[in-house]
């Protein structure tokens, strides 16, 4: 165990194996007691730790994760000095956030802002996560036993390539073996996928999420229609997506992700037509032989558990991946709502009503969103307003403009008619291209490997982010080789290629929430999930509704563009909530007396998460300026470097630094649960 402060007021790391109590300050209480009995406190020193322990007997732990709950406080008492870990006996009946079950209890407590181990406790309860050592520290059956697991913590603290991998990233060794895995751990849930997703919440989520995919699919079609002069444009799109999402929805291990076409996808598109054309070559048999090489080379992934190598992209990674797609959208909605103050031809009162349009949506789904915290109405009627706030907000916008309609506003742009774009078969040829063409193809669908590789696995990860306290497991390599095949489909149809696209997905993640709102520092208002329902439902119903909507495609023309750009708007900016790179920037102009109680902000010096943080934001500029560049085609290449970045770092800042600014889901803050 680690050294403590040689002082008659320091309690050496101590370890309580099976305290029986039947809630969490009955479970201190006996804790005290123990403390007391078993060390020479003064009488300061026992009123400190009183007064401690009973505060946090009502408002409960400072953090709980994974059934460990962690009380770390600064106590008023010159050198008082405790670290004890607690393990409750089986039959204890103790409750933690969420009414889940606590199984240990971290105490920590210090005259100093910051206990000197507090990283060892952040790192056990993330460890606790792994069922295997779980398993283990609960059936531990001496102090030396339990001490191991505890040092076992420690080392992977010290040495990331001894840290904990979760059970669907770690490699088989076998042809397969991680796609059989995913499926025996998916299977015993694919029942209950569909029996939990018949309520309100994923009614609400498929009423959002229908725009928040149709209106990407219109828009992409369109970009893509233009790049490609006219051979894939949006009924092709508006198709892929349906088929392909409906296809995912059923088959995946993660169905919360949703599929979609992405921005850097489309522009690999149109920058492979241009060299078709430049090598005068058909652009859609070539399109459709580097779909079948990419197709191929992810299947190998995909068989070869390659999925486990995104291990390596920690949260570093992922927030800095995250914060751009969150960027990109929020930059095209204002970038469109600016577009139409500056076209030549829209008239002032258009211009205006856009903008009002535009912004109305955005605040009115970001105000509904937060309605679950007002004090009106009762909390289900709070729950139902919150949940169906996008889709409310959309409805709404729309009937003002309708209520205009002598105002002129550009619509939602589909097509009129179910025929492909340039009216060509939609079964693609691909002996039509030249056969050199056939393996040269190779070369530019290894970069597209790349990027799909990337961009599924990531948007997977971010899905999973313990933040979301999802139960049901993950499937990275079953995911990556449906996606692999539904690429080669496409290629077939000439119909462009879908992956995970991240901002739909944490949308469509955090639209089946239940959250639950908490005072926090110094007054602060804040919210926090609880928990997700994990359903194919709704991803099932969106996707059902876009291949739907090719039947009513003139009613769709009535939905005003402007409604979907302050859409665009609010999905990039909520996407940012939970991404820890922006909650570090506001950092640098707040107030350090008003900064959150954090775990990193508590035992890292504010010096090196500001370095952190700079560094992390040049490799986002870095990606904003190579995805906007000449060279955006090797775009896929920079996101793959974000990890060896990352390793770099560990020779410039402390293990346990790293430890807690790169956790995938650290402590939550100190707050009072607010009673409801």
């Amino acid at each position: 165990m680690a050294d403590t402060p040689s002082t008659s007021a320091a309690v050496k790391t101590l370890i309580l194996l099976d305290v029986n109590a039947d809630s969490f300050s009955a479970a201190l209480e006996a804790l005290q007691v123990e403390l007391s009995g078993r060390h020479s406190l003064d009488d300061g020193a026992q009123e400190a730790l009183r007064k401690v322990l009973h505060r946090h007997g009502d408002i409960g732990p400072s953090a709980f994760d994974n059934h460990v709950a962690i009380v770390h406080d600064q106590v008023d008492h010159p050198g008082l000095f405790v670290q004890t870990l607690v393990r409750l006996a089986p039959e204890s009946n103790v409750e933690g956030t969420g009414g889940e079950r606590v199984r240990f209890i971290w105490l920590l407590l210090s005259s100093a802002k910051t206990h000197p181990h507090l990283d060892s406790a952040v790192e056990f309860a993330k460890l606790m996560g792994d069922e295997d050592f779980a398993r283990r520290a609960q059936v531990a059956g001496s102090y030396a036993a339990l001490d191991e697991i505890y040092e076992s913590s420690l080392r992977a603290a010290v040495n990331p390539r001894e840290h904990h991998i979760p059970p669907e990233l770690q490699r088989t060794g076998r042809f397969g073996g991680g796609i059989a895995n995913d499926i025996r751990r998916r299977l015993p849930f694919y029942g209950s996928d569909f029996k939990d997703g018949f309520n309100a919440k994923a009614v609400a989520s498929i009423f959002f999420l229908f725009f928040a995919c149709l209106a990407p699919a219109v828009a992409f079609g369109g970009l893509l229609a233009v790049l490609t002069n006219g051979s894939i444009g949006a009924v092709e799109m508006i198709v892929a997506t349906a088929v392909c999402g409906v296809t995912y929805a059923l088959f995946s291990g993660q169905p919360l992700t949703i599929l979609g076409s992405t921005g850097p996808v489309i522009i690999f598109m149109g920058i492979l037509y241009a060299l078709t054309e430049r090598l005068g070559i058909p652009y859609m048999p070539t399109l459709a032989w580097v779909g079948f090489w990419t197709s191929g080379m992810l299947l190998v992934l995909a068989f070869t558990d390659a999925s486990s190598l995104i291990r390596y992209f920690t949260r570093f990674t992922d927030d800095t991946f995250a914060a751009l797609i969150s960027l990109i959208f929020i930059y095209e909605a204002l970038s469109d709502i600016q577009k139409v103050f500056t076209g030549h031809e829209v008239s002032y009162a258009t211009a205006l009503l856009s903008l009002v349009l535009s912004l109305g949506t955005y605040g009115l789904a970001r105000s509904l969103g937060r309605f679950r915290r007002s004090v009106y109405l009762r909390r289900r009627l709070r729950e139902f307003v919150a949940d169906f706030g996008p889709a409310i907000a959309i409805a709404t916008m729309t009937g003002v403009a309708f209520l205009l309609h002598e105002v002129e506003l550009e619509t939602l742009a589909v097509p009129s008619t179910f025929q492909t774009t340039s009216g060509r078969p939609w079964i693609v040829n691909p002996l039509d291209a030249p056969t050199w063409v056939w393996g040269a193809s190779a070369v530019p669908a290894l970069l597209v490997t790349i990027l799909l590789y990337l961009d599924q696995n990531i948007t997977v990860r971010l899905v999973n982010n313990p933040m979301y306290k999802l139960k049901k497991g993950a499937g990275y390599h079953l995911d990556l080789a449906l996606v692999a095949v539904l690429v080669g489909v496409c290629s077939i149809f000439g119909l462009p290629w879908m992956v995970a696209a991240t901002v739909r997905s944490l949308n469509h993640v955090r639209s089946l929430a239940s959250v639950e709102t908490s005072s926090g520092a110094h007054g602060a208002t804040e919210e926090h999930i609880t928990g997700v329902l994990e359903t194919r439902i709704s991803a099932l119903g969106v996707h059902v509704a876009v291949g739907v909507s090719l039947l009513f495609l003139g009613v769709l023309q009535l939905v005003p563009m402007s409604v979907l750009f302050g859409l665009f708007l609010f999905m990039g900016v909520a996407s940012m909530g939970g991404n820890q790179l922006f909650e570090r920037l506001r950092l640098f102009v707040m107030d350090p007396a008003l900064f959150p109680t954090t775990s990193y902000l508590r035992a890292v010096p504010t010096r090196t998460v500001h370095k952190f943080t700079l560094i992390q934001t040049a490799a986002l500029a870095v990606l904003w300026v190579v995805k906007t560049s000449a060279v955006g085609i090797l775009f896929p290449l920079f996101i793959a470097l974000l990890a060896p970045v990352r390793l770099i770092m560990g020779k410039y800042f402390k293990a346990e630094h790293l430890a807690l600014l790169d956790a995938e889901e650290l402590p939550e803050e100190e707050e009072t649960r607010e009673t409801e």
